[in-house]
C-alpha cells in the first residue's frame, strides 16, 4: 500500500486495499489516495500544525462535497455517511503508532518525512517475493496444464528469460487450425505487485489496441454503416475545416491522411487531457493535416485512435465501447478479458508496468528515422518512456478511452481475437477448458451513457448498403449481391435475425491475395449450416485488412500498413499475415497461410527482446514464417539499430 500511495498508482493502491480486507462503499480512487495519504504524511512543527489541521479540514470538506454532489445526498445525510466499510485491526493499530510518533514529533519540532524512513523497508520486504524468480520460485509459471509439446519447450524459454530478468510477468497464447496451442501465465503483476499472473489478469497493451479499433472500423464496413472511400467529413461533419474535407476513412486506416502528429501537444500541455475523449474528439476534429491525404504514410501513433474513434461513433451512432461489445466482445465470448477503457471492479488483475531501463538506453544509439512522425523520433520516445509506466498506471488514464494506446486484454482473449480473423471472422470454438477460470465466465455488465446522435443526414444511406429490410429479431435482415465493383461496396450480406450476420452463398468470390486460405476452413458451406458465428461477411475480408486485391487503390504501394493493420510479406513480396504490436513488447498477430495466430501481452517494457525470441521459437517449432518485426539479419553480427527499430515503428 506504501509503495503504491508513493507512486501515485490508483490501480494498485485499490488491489492493496482489496488484499488487506480495507473495503469501501464507494469507487472513489482519488479520495481514497487522498484518505490514505493523511497516514504517512511528513510531520509538522507546533507553529505549522494549525495551519495544517486546517487544511485538512478543508481538504475533507471538498470531499465529502464530491460524495454529496456523486451520490446526490442531503447535508445531514452526507455527515452521518461513512465510505469506509471494513477496516483490518492491523491498519488501526499501525494508523495509531504513526499519529502518536506524529504528535511527538510536532511536539519536538522535528520535521519527519515518515515515507522517506519507510519505503526501504517496505521496498525490500516486496523485492524479497518478487526477486525470487523462476530459479527459487517452483509457482512463477501457472500451473495450468500444458496443451502441446511447443507449450512445454516454451515454458523453459520463459523460465530462461525469467532468470535473465528480461520478464516480470507475461502471458502468451497461440492458436493453430482453430484449437488452443498454447495458453501460459508467468511471474507477477507488478515491481511491487508479487500476485503471480493469471489466465484472466489484464495487461495494457498500448498500440495493440489499434488492431481492435481497425476491426471494429472493418465491422461497421461490413454492416454497410461506412464505406472505405467515404470523406470521414460525410459523417462527421465537424471533421470537415481546416483543410480535412478530402480525407477518407481509408486514408485514416492507411495512416495516409496527414495527421500523424495531431494532438501530439497534449505530452507537454497536460498528458491527462488524453483521458478526456469528448475533448479529444473535439481538438481532432479541429486539427489540420501536414501533408496531402494519401500521399505519405507517417504513423498516427496517437491521433489514430481518435480519428477511428470519432468515425466509428457517428457512422454508427453508438458510444465506441458499445460498438466494442457489439463487434468483437460478445461474439468471441470474451467477457471481462478485453477492454478500451476498464470499468470499475477489475483492478484487482490489472498488471503495472515498469521499464526494461537496460534495453531502453538503446534508443541513443538510433537516428533519426523518416518512417515516422517529427513528434514520435527516438529522442522523443527516449523522453516517453520515463513517464508512461507512471502515466498509463494511474486508475483515470486506464478508465479512459484511447483507442490507439489504451487496450487492457488478456493474451487469451487477445489470441482468440487473431484467430476469428485469421478464418475470415468465423469464431472459433469455445476456448481450452484447461484455462482457469474459463474464458468469458467473468462478470461482465458494462454500462453506456446514451446513444448518441449520427450526423448523418437524415434518410442518407450508405454506398456501402444495398437495401434493408424490416426490423427481424434482434438484428437487420440484410439482403445484397457482392459487387465486383469496389464503389459499390456489396459484401453479400445475410442476416440470421440474431444480432450476428452469416456469410452470403458466394461461389464467384475469394481472396485476390496469395494468402488462401486451406480448403474447409473459414465460412464454409458446412458452418454455415451449424449456425456457427462469424464477425464479418466479406469474402474478401483478408483482402480488405491488408489492402490487396480490389482494395490497393486504397493504400499507399509498399507501405508497412494495410488497412488499420501492419502487414507481413514473403520473399516474393506477397502478403500472408496482419497484426499489430505495441510499445514495450505487446503483440498480436496471424499468418493467413498457415491458420495460426498469436498474442503475447506483458508488463516489462522493452523493444521486444522478450517477444522476440518467444515468436521465434515458436515459428520455427510449427515451421510458419518468422515476420520481419521480430527477425534480426544476422546472428553472428546482428544490426542493433534495425533490431531496436523494427519493433519501434509499432
Amino acid at each position: 500500500m506504501l509503495c503504491f500511495l508513493l507512486q501515485g498508482d490508483h490501480v494498485a493502491l485499490l488491489s492493496s486495499f482489496s488484499e488487506m480486507g480495507l473495503k469501501l462503499r464507494l469507487d472513489f480512487p482519488e479520495q481514497a489516495m487522498d484518505f490514505i495519504s493523511v497516514f504517512f504524511r511528513t510531520s509538522t512543527s507546533a507553529s505549522e500544525a494549525a495551519e495544517y489541521a486546517k487544511s485538512l479540514g478543508e481538504q475533507r470538506a471538498r470531499n465529502m462535497k464530491v460524495l454529496q454532489e456523486k451520490m446526490n445526498l442531503s447535508q445531514k445525510e452526507v455527515k452521518r455517511f461513512n465510505p469506509i466499510d471494513a477496516f483490518p485491526g492491523d491498519m488501526v493499530i499501525f494508523s495509531r503508532v504513526i499519529g502518536l510518533l506524529r504528535g511527538l514529533s510536532t511536539t519536538l519540532d522535528a520535521r519527519i518525512v515518515y515515507h522517506d524512513i519507510m519505503r526501504p523497508f517496505a521496498e525490500s520486504v516486496l523485492q524479497e517475493k518478487i526477486a525470487k524468480g523462476p530459479s527459487e520460485n517452483a509457482q512463477w509459471i501457472n500451473d495450468t496444464p500444458v496443451h502441446s509439446d511447443v507449450e512445454a519447450k516454451l515454458r523453459q524459454i520463459l523460465v530462461e528469460l525469467g532468470n535473465d530478468d528480461k520478464i516480470l510477468g507475461i502471458q502468451v497464447c497461440a492458436y493453430k487450425d482453430g484449437e488452443v496451442i498454447i495458453d501460459t501465465a508467468a511471474g507477477v503483476l507488478g515491481r511491487y505487485d508479487p500476485r503471480p499472473v493469471q489466465p484472466d489478469s489484464l495487461f495494457p497493451v498500448f498500440s495493440v489496441t489499434k488492431g481492435i479499433t481497425a476491426g471494429m472500423l472493418h465491422w461497421l464496413v461490413d454492416k454497410g454503416k461506412l464505406n472505405l472511400n467515404e470523406n470521414i467529413a460525410d459523417i462527421w461533419p465537424e471533421f470537415g475545416t481546416n483543410g480535412k474535407n478530402l480525407i477518407k476513412v481509408h486514408h485514416v486506416l492507411n495512416h495516409t491522411s496527414g495527421l500523424q502528429n495531431a494532438l501530439a501537444n497534449l505530452r507537454e500541455e497536460n498528458p491527462l487531457l488524453m483521458a478526456d475523449w469528448d475533448e479529444c474528439l473535439k481538438r481532432i476534429a479541429m486539427s489540420a493535416p501536414e501533408t496531402e491525404p494519401g500521399q505519405e504514410q507517417l504513423y498516427h501513433y496517437l491521433s489514430f485512435g481518435w480519428l477511428c474513434g470519432g468515425i466509428i461513433e457517428h457512422a454508427s451512432g453508438k458510444k465506441f465501447q458499445e460498438i466494442l461489445e457489439e463487434a468483437i466482445v460478445r461474439p468471441l465470448n470474451i467477457g471481462g478479458e478485453l477492454y478500451v477503457g476498464i470499468p470499475p471492479g477489475v483492478e484487482s488483475r490489472l498488471a503495472s508496468l515498469t521499464v526494461d531501463k537496460e534495453d531502453f538506453s538503446k534508443l541513443s544509439k538510433i537516428a533519426s528515422r523518416p518512417e515516422l512522425p517529427s513528434t514520435f523520433q527516438p529522442e522523443n520516445i527516449s523522453q516517453l518512456v520515463t513517464v508512461v509506466p507512471a502515466l498509463f498506471n494511474m486508475l483515470n488514464v486506464r478508465r479512459a478511452i484511447i483507442p490507439s494506446a489504451n487496450g487492457h486484454c488478456s493474451a487469451r482473449a487477445l489470441a482468440r481475437y487473431y484467430a476469428a480473423l485469421v478464418d475470415g471472422g468465423l469464431v472459433p470454438p469455445p476456448h481450452s477448458s484447461l484455462s482457469k477460470p474459463p474464458l468469458g465466465t467473468h462478470p461482465h455488465t458494462p454500462k453506456f451513457p446514451s446513444e448518441i446522435t449520427s450526423k448523418k443526414q437524415k434518410g442518407k444511406k450508405s454506398k456501402a448498403v444495398g437495401s434493408a429490410s424490416k426490423k427481424k429479431g434482434n438484428g437487420y435482415e440484410l439482403k445484397m449481391n457482392h459487387s465486383k465493383d469496389f464503389k459499390d461496396g456489396d459484401n453479400g450480406r445475410e442476416s440470421n435475425g440474431d444480432g450476428y450476420t452469416r456469410l452470403a452463398n458466394d461461389n464467384t468470390g475469394g481472396s485476390s491475395s496469395d494468402a488462401s486460405p486451406p480448403k474447409g476452413f473459414a465460412a464454409s458451406e458446412n458452418s454455415r449450416q451449424n449456425n456457427v458465428v462469424e464477425i464479418f461477411n466479406n469474402p474478401r475480408i483478408h483482402d480488405e485488412f491488408m489492402g490487396v486485391g480490389e482494395y490497393r487503390n486504397l493504400v499507399l504501394p509498399n507501405g508497412k500498413f494495410g488497412l488499420g493493420f501492419r502487414r507481413f510479406s514473403s520473399s516474393d513480396g506477397s502478403f500472408y499475415g496482419f497484426g499489430h504490436s505495441g510499445l514495450g513488447g505487446s503483440t498480436g498477430f496471424c499468418d493467413i497461410k498457415n491458420r495460426f495466430a498469436i498474442a503475447v501481452t506483458l508488463n516489462k517494457m522493452s523493444f521486444g527482446t522478450a517477444t522476440r525470441r518467444i515468436i521465434q521459437f515458436v515459428c520455427s517449432e510449427l515451421n510458419v514464417p518468422l515476420p520481419d518485426e521480430f527477425s534480426v539479419l544476422s546472428e553472428t553480427v546482428p544490426d542493433e539499430e534495425s533490431s531496436i527499430f523494427r519493433p519501434m515503428i509499432n
